[in-house]
């Protein structure tokens, strides 16, 4: 399966500042390859039992392929909020319907050298049966927190995420959502 293409390279996002306005649009692909600052969901997912939605992410993937996430989500669309991405993306990636609303914790700038983009974090509850997304999704399992820390230092985990995931430890240490 490694000899696929990227998915989505086509699809068309728009194109924020330093601010998180919005100054033009770009294919995903283009805005990656000249480093154009994009928007992005995450959504931490929470089962009955409270454990953590993992997956590793497919071989495929245009950013971070074949890394695990603590987090589903991805690229806002063009035009599209962060509310109705998170959802959208939640459910497809989860793959199921009539999930709730996820609640948006904060957001943050993520920037590196190879990458920039707007990120909002959110959180969900999932007592769904879950069925994720083969073409996004090759691997999954809920954590317990535990379970996850431990982990942390061992498995190759996509950048956003885990900076995502560490702004999230430090709010709620902090007393914060």
């Amino acid at each position: 399966m490694t000899d696929r293409q990227p998915l989505n390279a086509d699809e068309i996002l728009d194109v924020v500042d330093e601010h998180d306005q919005v100054v033009g649009q770009a294919p995903r692909g283009e805005a990656y390859a000249r480093r154009l600052r994009t928007r992005c969901a995450f959504v931490l997912v929470r089962d009955a039992a409270d454990r953590i939605f993992v997956h590793r992410r497919t071989a495929q993937k245009l950013v971070f392929p074949a890394h695990y996430d603590m987090f589903v989500g991805g690229v806002v669309g063009a035009g599209e909020s962060y509310d109705e991405a998170a959802l959208r993306e939640a459910e497809e990636e989860l793959g199921v319907r009539g999930l709730a609303r996820p609640e948006r914790l904060f957001s943050f700038l993520y920037e590196t050298p190879e990458h920039t983009w707007w990120s909002a974090v959110y959180e969900v509850r999932c007592t769904l049966p879950v069925a994720p997304q083969e073409s996004e999704i090759d691997w999954h399992a809920f954590l317990t927190e535990e379970e996850l820390t431990r982990r942390l230092g061992t498995w190759a985990w996509t950048p956003d995420g885990l900076e995502a995931y560490r702004r999230l430890l430090a709010r709620r240490a902090d007393g914060e959502g």
